[in-house]
């Protein structure tokens, strides 16, 4: 009986790891919104990595979260660094690596907590008329073997999460 249970235990974790074998490492997701302002507007205000503060749910998730800032918002080299208690927010850093001028901006994100890692994340801006905007933000990471296995689950609460940042994006521009 105690075979029986111990190849049934073995046999379920290789399947599991023969599933995170064979399932990508690498994610990429996008997320798209049209604001109803100008393109200079849009870009302007989201290559300020500090604006963050008002529509992106990641920074929004804990208000005792200490963030520091170094450097110039708005150019590259910029950083911002965030230190929380709580454990869905944990302890990193952004950092601008581009900026293309009138457009978007490129970062790095590392990740310090609740797991150690690097990520990136780019804002595009795409002018639909004098007016109108389409903000495409684009978020990609590699997961190592096996956490892998995880990542279609991740893929979807992080995609809702950035649809929402998007969201929150178009309320706090179209407001102004």
């Amino acid at each position: 009986m105690l075979l029986i249970i111990l190849y049934t235990i073995a046999s379920i974790v290789g399947a599991f790891l023969f599933i995170a074998l064979i399932t990508k490492r690498e994610m990429s997701l996008t997320s798209e919104v049209i604001i109803n302002r100008s393109q200079a507007d849009v870009f302007n205000y989201i290559k300020h990595i500090k604006n963050q503060e008002y529509y992106s749910k990641w920074v929004m998730a804990d208000p005792n979260s200490k963030i520091t800032y170094t450097g110039v918002d708005g150019t590259v080299g910029f950083k911002a660094a965030w230190n929380s208690e709580m454990k869905n927010v944990g302890v990193g850093e952004q950092e601008i690596t581009k900026i293309t001028d009138g457009v978007g901006y490129d970062v790095i994100l590392r990740f310090e907590k609740p797991f150690k890692g690097i990520s990136y994340a780019n804002a595009r801006t795409e002018a639909l008329s004098a007016n109108q905007t389409k903000v495409i933000t684009t978020f990609s990471s590699t997961t190592p073997f096996p956490m892998n296995l995880m990542s279609a689950m991740m893929k979807g609460m992080l995609l809702k999460d950035m649809n929402e940042n998007s969201a929150n994006l178009k309320k706090v521009l179209e407001a102004k």
